[in-house]
């Protein structure tokens, strides 16, 4: 900056609810956006707020909000101390108190009015109380007992729908925060001829706000939309020719296209707005063209687009939807499967016979085995090491009974009727078998 310069002595300062003033900076103290300062009230005291522009800014939104230097009164008094810091959030700490308070007060006195805001000035000196309301309230009474409960001056400051919600704040439908509480400091009318332009449905649901009232969104887009209605038609409904009316269905003011229907019949015939205008003409001379069919306007397929990456996509992690198609495709993959081939169990079971049938032990798990009580459970295992040689048992000789004397020499051996009595040697279990039968009883020879 030249060394001549004057800085602008004018400074903005913003205030609760988005609410900004001029104040004027006779004593050329260096400010900067968002510092804490202290300013004079509107009726005395001071009040605490951040400055929002300085500078050349300041001139240029003092001329788009029409505001002229005389108008311009108050004054900047200091940069905030510690000790108004403090005082300024004891007073912000009582607001919401405040509040409810006035509120039930209000009820008591049975008045139609809905208090929605308190902003206490920075000093505690001064309380304004914002309320919305459909007619006059008379609030005289309210006045004594307010004053008479919190020991300040009240100020009582009727707003309309707009500015309490942009004083609350919220999220709009859009999923932002609303403009009113955020950027938007003038309200302009919003009529439903904005949203008929648009060609939007007139469903008060979906075009009201949070205040009840028009959302003002619908004005952003409304020049640019004016400005393509100027080439297309207006109040238009049908257009005569030789098959019968064809009535208007349906306007793509951007394309520049109009869709027009016979009745009885489903399918809408597109035309340019040129040769709309053109049959227009013809139907005011009294012609008629022959069939709107053969004059429709091809419509370009509305072909996917392909992607081209600048690399190379390996884990295909561009699709947001990539786990979902993936699973979805996983699931498909599954059902095929389930349809292809009969259940596990009998599919199980042909397996299984026909390994019987090959003399192969089927699948599956093996059938338990009882143990014999009594039996020690590890005395099915063998112990580790060298697996004990085991002798054959040798051939026994066919036995003779009969006393055995020492020296090892057989007495004679017993004889019945003269003859030897021989035991055969056969096999064991043949002769336990034997053993099991009942023996008739033989007679015992006579001692001679």
């Amino acid at each position: 900056m030249p060394s001549n310069y004057i800085p602008f002595q004018v400074i903005e300062v913003k205030f609760k609810g988005a609410r900004k003033e001029f104040f004027l900076n006779n004593d050329n103290i260096y400010l900067e956006i968002g510092e804490l300062v202290a300013v004079e009230g509107p009726t005395g005291g001071y009040d605490i707020g951040h400055v929002s522009l300085t500078g050349e800014l300041v001139r240029m939104q003092m001329k788009r909000r029409k505001t002229s230097m005389d108008q311009v009164t108050r004054k900047v008094y200091r940069k905030a101390t510690e000790a108004d810091v403090e005082k300024w959030k004891l007073a912000k700490d009582l607001e919401w108190e405040t509040m409810h308070k006035a509120r039930t007060l209000a009820l008591d006195l049975r008045l139609s009015m809905k208090i929605s805001d308190v902003d206490y000035q920075g000093d505690k000196t001064k309380a304004t109380f914002f309320y919305t309301a459909e007619g006059r309230v008379d609030f005289r009474e309210l006045i004594k007992k307010m004053a008479e409960t919190f020991r300040i001056r009240i100020e009582m400051r009727q707003i309309g729908m707009r500015q309490e919600a942009g004083r609350l704040g919220g999220i709009g439908s859009c999923g932002r925060e609303l403009c009113c509480s955020t950027w938007l400091t003038n309200f302009k009318t919003v009529s439903t001829a904005a949203a008929r332009y648009q060609n939007l449905s007139l469903n008060t649901l979906k075009l009201a706000g949070q205040c009840g009232k028009l959302k003002c969104c619908l004005n952003y887009e409304l020049d640019t939309y004016l400005d393509a209605l100027k080439d297309i038609p207006d109040r238009i409904d049908s257009l005569q020719t030789e098959v019968g009316v064809a009535r208007h269905q349906k306007t793509d003011i951007f394309k520049k296209i109009m869709w027009f229907s016979y009745p009885n019949v489903e399918d809408w015939i597109p035309l340019k707005v040129d040769r709309v205008k053109e049959i227009m003409a013809m139907n005011k001379k009294g012609l008629k063209p022959n069939n709107l069919k053969e004059e429709a306007f091809e419509l370009a397929s509305s072909k996917p687009v392909e992607k081209v990456l600048d690399y190379e996509n390996v884990v295909g992690q561009d699709s947001l939807t990539r786990l979902d198609d993936r699973s979805r495709n996983k699931n498909q993959r599954n059902n095929n499967k389930k349809q292809e081939r009969p259940p596990r169990a009998v599919q199980q079971r042909h397996v299984n016979d026909g390994k019987k049938a090959e003399g192969v032990r089927p699948e599956g798990p093996r059938p338990e085995v009882k143990r014999r009580e009594g039996r020690p459970q590890d005395a099915t295992k063998r112990p580790e090491g060298k697996r004990p040689e085991q002798r054959r048992p040798e051939p026994k000789k066919p036995a003779v009974e009969g006393p055995v004397v020492e020296g090892g020499l057989a007495a004679a051996p017993a004889t019945v009727d003269g003859q030897p009595v021989v035991k055969p040697a056969g096999n064991r279990n043949n002769r336990n078998r034997n053993n099991r039968r009942k023996k008739p009883a033989q007679d015992k020879p006579k001692d001679e």
